[in-house]
């Protein structure tokens, strides 16, 4: 039986719940106020999470108004987190602690926080079934889409490419873009990272095959430039990919700006705690990561002091 995201993050929050028994929910009781929350492309999880997240923060928190605004990924939500123009947003570990150091894509560090650790990304390396890549190595030279401009993707397939010393032509595309043009052959392989499975890939595997490339070689390189943000982790099973298959893991968090009032963190951050078997979309498989003592585990990502204090009202 495939065990996916929810079902394992219902037997989480049963956990948590139990550790919570004798405590009220707590409740904004600021002044209404309207929360965008920057999710990520169509097709892809952060932004089915992203509104998942409004509907639950606006059914048990009614004088906070949530919307989910649709964005190209993590760096354009923390530059709208950073600018006022998004309050919370889902953002990959590896860029969120490049934003507070303020380097590359960044110029300067960004007054974004943490609220939770939630979920991992995979980093998955898509070609054709019929194609002849079958490793890393085999990308040079290679028509390669490395994600949309101002994504996480971008990122980390740019990082990943760097440390295996390849040359490649280099394509910067919506994920709807890339697979389309992986189809049409326009493009030897596409790198997404994103949960597992994404639906436009699904839909992709099933109009022309796709495989993903194993990512063990890789991850040594990229952990001694960039820390702890990147983990081997095996595809899951009931996905496209082949069970098993060793990629590399990033773990996602939810972001806010520095200046967001703690109140309204704080009841963000009760939501996600008590409602975590809402917010996961319902053909996401693998590692969840809405539980008691991963969400604070922010991977040297400064926490908000209202989430924080929300966990330790919470927690004790």
């Amino acid at each position: 039986m495939t065990l996916t995201r929810r079902a394992l993050c219902r037997s989480a929050a049963a956990v948590v719940v139990g550790t919570l028994t004798g405590c009220g929910e707590s409740r904004y009781r600021g002044p209404e106020r309207t929360i965008t929350i920057a999710g990520g492309q169509s097709g892809g999880i952060y932004l089915e999470v992203a509104e998942l997240l409004a509907h639950e923060v606006s059914l048990v928190e009614p004088r906070l108004h949530c919307t989910a605004i649709r964005t190209r990924g993590s760096v354009e939500n923390v530059d709208r987190i950073n600018s006022g123009s998004a309050d919370v947003g889902v953002c990959q570990s590896d860029v969120a602690l490049t934003a507070i150091e303020g380097t590359t894509p960044f110029v300067g560090a960004l007054q974004v926080r943490g609220i939770g650790r939630i979920y991992e990304d995979y980093l998955q390396i898509v070609v054709r079934a019929d194609s002849d890549i079958r490793s890393v190595d085999d990308l040079e030279g290679r028509r390669v889409s490395l994600g949309a401009a101002r994504s996480g993707t971008e990122v980390t397939s740019k990082r990943l490419i760097e440390a295996a010393g390849l040359q490649v032509t280099e394509k910067h595309e919506s994920l709807d873009d890339a697979a389309a043009a992986l189809a049409g052959s326009r493009v030897d392989a596409v790198i997404w990272c994103g949960g597992i499975p994404t639906p436009v890939l699904t839909k992709l595997h099933a109009e022309v095959g796709i495989r993903l490339l194993p990512l063990t070689e890789a991850l040594p390189a990229l952990r001694e430039q960039y820390g702890i943000s990147y983990q081997q982790v095996p595809i899951p099973a009931g996905g496209y990919g082949k069970p098993g298959t060793q990629t590399i893991g990033v773990a996602n968090l939810l972001m806010c700006g520095r200046s967001l009032p703690n109140d309204v963190v704080a009841a963000i951050t009760g939501v996600l705690v008590r409602h975590a078997t809402q917010l996961v979309p319902p053909q996401a498989l693998g590692t969840q990561f809405l539980d008691q003592r991963a969400l604070i585990c922010l991977l040297g990502v400064p926490m908000h002091p209202g989430a924080a204090s929300a966990y330790r009202q919470l927690h004790g």
